[in-house]
């Protein structure tokens, strides 16, 4: 039934497994757009150069809250754009204590089920992964 709501398609990254390309459905195929919707800079895409975020652009900012914040923002609005199959219930960017990643932990309910889900999107910052 959630396939009907959510999807279903080719896995990404592609994989292969015992039929051939594998597949994912449900709240997994929402999971992989959330990845794709974040690692997809703003002009990556010719024919929609608006889909994605900015992230990229924070790629060599400082590790501050200015940085964090900006992030949050850039999340927050991509996916209120470009992912309608879920409602962003909150999102969060933490430093790890290296310094360079900010980790970006996103919580969300599936629209057609109600399930709230969890994902944290690693971002590295200055070269530091």
């Amino acid at each position: 039934m959630t396939e009907q709501f959510h999807g279903r398609g080719a896995a990404h990254p592609l994989r292969l497994d015992n039929a051939g390309i594998g597949q994912s459905a449900g709240a997994a195929k929402v999971a992989e757009s959330i990845r794709i919707i974040l690692g997809t800079q703003h002009g990556e895409r010719v024919m929609r150069p608006t889909f994605g975020t900015n992230l990229r652009s924070l790629a060599f900012a400082p590790n501050n809250g200015a940085t964090a914040d900006l992030a949050r923002y850039y999340v927050t609005e991509a996916l209120a754009r470009w992912e309608p199959r879920i409602e962003l219930l909150d999102v969060t960017v933490t430093s790890d204590n290296s310094g360079g990643r900010l980790d970006i932990a996103i919580r969300y309910e599936l629209r057609a089920t109600r399930e709230t889900h969890n994902l944290v999107y690693p971002f590295y910052l200055e070269g530091g992964r």
